[in-house]
């Protein structure tokens, strides 16, 4: 079975594929100090609810129709409440395209 290639981490380190670096760790762990909570960022009760009726209504992938657990924002909302409740901006995403695709398209914008 093929393996990844091991990759060169920021600070200059050569790192196994697939494995944070102790910079990649530190510089992690600083931004999680500083993020607010799911719930203070509106991901509460009333959140839920409407993340299921969205995904029973709207149960596959939007990328690859696969069964989706994640309703995603099209447009990152940034704390912007208008637009993390406008559901024209809802899309049904799986765990995978929502945690590497998604995540990726989101990082060039």
């Amino acid at each position: 079975m093929p393996t990844k290639p091991p990759r060169i981490c920021s600070c200059g380190k050569i790192t196994p594929a697939n494995v944070l670096c102790l910079c990649e760790r530190r510089r992690k762990a600083e931004t999680d100090k500083r993020r607010p909570s799911a719930h203070d960022r509106g991901y509460d009760s009333h959140w839920k609810q409407a993340r299921r009726a969205f995904l029973d209504k709207h149960p596959s992938c939007a990328m690859c129709g696969k069964p989706a657990v994640v309703v995603d924002h099209k447009t990152p909302h940034r704390g912007d409440k208008a637009k993390f409740w406008d559901k024209t901006n809802w899309q049904s995403l799986c765990a995978h395209h929502h945690n590497s695709t998604k995540q990726s398209q989101e990082r060039k914008q």
